[in-house]
């Protein structure tokens, strides 16, 4: 049998991917150089604990963790992403994606999944730390980056105590499985499956978390009507207790506004530290983005805060030398 390796493009993580052919039959090897056990042992845990739940995820063939290296099962070269760009009918996709994150929420929580016999894998609370923690990359790494480090000193405690009210806003608890990166290019075309990949970083958190990442994904720009259509259309299939829609619109908006401001910190920092400049082309429409959200009453003063402290000229910036 012949054996060939071919590299895939890598993503934002510290991860490399190869197709290893092994004559008609092919796998992906996965090596991670930093945070093996994020990228190697948690993801194969996840994967393995959400499978069990009728999530189709990539099947562990082969580890070697210690070595930073596993085997997965190919889901092929075909995101959604693709599909969504072609389709005229894009609300197809996105109910469908709306089915598997319902699906996700229907599993039971745990805060322990084995890993083997006496090792566990302990899935985080998306509290108010870690809300923070993820959206003060925004001034830890775009801030001081595009606007200057005296903006920097002039605004971030008042934009940081207003999220902090933002997020002490948030209504439904944090008691459901987030993959926490779910978007059309995190899952495969998988015949008439769809595959979900990237779960290394699962967490136990709000509802709305997926559905603001797949709704107002910074990859592709969907028209305003179909993220209605979809919103609504979670609104509609779920069965959370005492749902209101402007209960769930509330905790959707300040999540999504969260996780751009986070998007910009890490997209910044991957053209800064990581010396992939490809990933600034996105700024501009996370801001859009952010703008889109903050129409909603309740961001009123966080919306003027961050208008003084990035301006339109600055937000549309995406060439820097």
């Amino acid at each position: 049998m012949q054996y060939k390796l071919q590299k895939i493009k890598s993503d934002a993580s510290f991860r490399e991917f190869f197709r290893l052919f092994k004559g008609k039959k092919t796998s992906i090897i996965v090596t991670a150089s930093k945070e093996k056990f994020k990228n190697l042992t948690a993801y194969s845990t996840i994967n393995k604990f959400l499978r069990r739940n009728g999530i189709h995820t990539p099947k562990l063939i082969s580890q070697h963790f210690n070595e930073g290296i596993i085997e997965i099962e190919d889901f092929g070269h075909k995101t959604l992403l693709e599909d969504v760009k072609k389709s005229k009918n894009k609300f197809i996709y996105y109910k469908k994606c709306i089915d598997v994150i319902l699906k996700i929420q229907k599993i039971k929580p745990l805060k322990r999944i084995k890993i083997r016999s006496n090792k566990f894998l302990r899935l985080n609370l998306y509290n108010q730390s870690n809300l923070h923690k993820e959206s003060d990359l925004f001034f830890k790494w775009y801030l001081p980056g595009i606007a200057g480090k005296g903006k920097l000193n002039k605004f971030k405690k008042k934009i940081r105590n207003e999220l902090n009210k933002l997020y002490k806003k948030i209504h439904f608890r944090s008691k459901f499985i987030v993959h926490r990166d779910f978007h059309v290019s995190n899952i495969m075309s998988v015949k008439k499956n769809f595959g979900i990949i990237d779960t290394q970083d699962a967490i136990l958190g709000n509802p709305m978390y997926d559905v603001a990442s797949l709704i107002d994904d910074v990859r592709i720009k969907v028209p305003s009507k179909i993220k209605k259509r979809t919103f609504q259309y979670y609104f509609k299939k779920c069965t959370l207790e005492n749902k209101q829609i402007h209960l769930l619109k509330n905790d959707f908006d300040i999540l999504s506004v969260q996780r751009n401001l986070k998007i910009l910190g890490i997209f910044f920092r991957l053209y800064k530290r990581d010396k992939k400049p490809h990933y600034l082309k996105y700024l501009p429409y996370t801001w859009k983005l952010i703008e889109l959200r903050t129409k909603n009453k309740i961001f009123k003063n966080l919306s003027i805060l961050l208008s003084k402290a990035v301006n339109k000229k600055l937000r549309n910036k995406k060439n820097f030398k």
